[in-house]
């Protein structure tokens, strides 16, 4: 365990990363697009490729300030297209794989280069120019995360039974 405000962010998101990672591990790709609780269009692939597109967003545009790479599933103008246009093919399955992981490893060599120091740092990010702190920034990413995982736990129970993964 890590000590400092810092590390205890990298340890609550890679702990929360790493729950996503357990609820979709061992399912085929119709699984990972199964939509266990009607009406929602969520399901364990489209949460992936949704929160592929929240490390895009946050760290490479908010914190990095890469603006000019196409947002990942966002091809339709639906703004819920990480979740709506599923079909669960395993072309899909690696896609959303792959586009999570880079994510992350971006974001994590990001990580790499900051301090406690920095965490008070304030950016401008969005077309608004809204302005928050990393530190602001980083506990939005937690909570996003510990939303979803939640939301995995029920989905991947209602798919298979297991629990407490």
């Amino acid at each position: 365990m890590h000590t400092g405000e810092l590390a205890t962010y990298r340890d609550y998101l890679d702990h929360y990363r790493g729950v996503i990672e357990r609820q979709c591990a061992d399912l085929t790709p119709d699984q990972l697009a199964t939509r266990a609780a009607q009406p929602s269009t969520l399901s364990l692939l489209g949460l992936l490729r949704h929160l592929a597109m929240v490390e895009q967003t946050w760290f490479a545009r908010a914190l990095l300030g890469i603006t000019d790479e196409p947002r990942l599933f966002r091809e339709s103008g639906d703004p819920d297209e990480e979740f709506n246009a599923i079909t669960g093919t395993r072309d899909e399955v690696d896609e959303a794989f792959a586009a999570w992981r880079e994510q992350i490893t971006r974001a994590d060599a990001w990580l790499e280069t900051q301090s406690d120091a920095t965490m008070a740092e304030e950016l401008a990010f969005n077309r608004d120019g809204r302005v928050a702190t990393k530190r602001e920034v980083l506990i939005h990413l937690i909570e996003e995360y510990a939303r979803h995982a939640g939301h995995a736990d029920l989905l991947r129970e209602r798919i298979d039974g297991r629990i407490g993964l």
